[in-house]
């Protein structure tokens, strides 16, 4: 199969995920781009946040002219994450290949296995604490920028348990997080940009962002949790498969 139909294909299954659980993009880009395209570790980090930008942004425009984004609250998570972000993304390039590889891994699964025991949404809206949620936005921004991922798969959990967001409102602001923290993590990347084969990266990006589209659109007529399961049970496949790959 060619590289740019595998990049389609990849690229419109991931913008599904983001336009409909708010996150889990890059979770899947990376090992799309690594074992399905042939992209080093490193550069595949970089390639995993362009498009995960890009696809973002689209779908943060979609959430916000339902209602779903709570501007203040994201704003505040994801600005707490900019600086992490840029100091990790300034030093992943230091890491080792295997440890980062590993690393990724074992944080999708941690994810995933998360994303299996969801806390119900919270029926009314609680008051944000800046210092929690200032904690919560660091943290995710180190992980941006060390593991080229937007944090999505992450964000959601938090907006919800942490910040005592509904699941629909947290999907939207995780879109918001995630196009703030991966644009900041992107930045201090900007040099590897060149390099990367973007008659693969282009095509990715496009089906990427229709996908994302969909994915809107499908969030809307499958319940939450029947995705979230989905998701979970493909990302420890993609755990799994990675971790085993460090070892071999």
């Amino acid at each position: 199969m060619s590289a740019l139909i595998l990049a389609l294909a990849a690229g419109a299954g991931i913008g599904l995920a983001l336009g409909a659980l708010g996150g889990g993009g890059s979770v899947l880009a990376v090992p799309a781009l690594i074992y399905l395209l042939g992209f080093t570790p490193v550069a595949a980090t970089t390639a995993s946040l362009v498009i995960v930008t890009v696809t973002s942004a689209t779908a943060l425009s979609a959430h916000a002219r339902d209602g779903r984004v709570r501007w203040r609250t994201g704003l505040l998570f994801a600005a707490s994450g900019i600086g992490p972000a840029m100091l990790g993304g300034a030093v992943a390039d230091r890491v080792p290949e295997a440890i980062l590889t590993a690393a990724f891994a074992l944080v999708a699964g941690g994810a995933a296995l998360r994303m299996l025991r969801p806390r119900a949404a919270p029926d009314t809206v609680v008051p944000v604490r800046p210092g929690r949620a200032a904690a919560a936005g660091a943290g995710l921004g180190a992980v941006t920028g060390v593991l080229g991922v937007g944090g999505g798969f992450l964000a959601v959990p938090a907006l919800v348990n942490v910040l005592g967001m509904r699941m629909r409102d947290a999907v939207g602001t995780s879109l918001l997080v995630i196009t703030v923290n991966s644009l900041a993590a992107l930045t201090a990347r900007a040099g590897t940009v060149d390099g990367l084969d973007w008659a693969v990266v282009g095509p990715f990006v496009g089906a990427a962002v229709l996908g994302a589209w969909d994915g809107k659109r499908l969030a809307v007529k499958v319940s939450g949790r029947a995705l979230r399961r989905i998701f979970a049970l493909v990302l420890l496949a993609v755990a799994a498969s990675m971790l085993v790959g460090t070892v071999l």
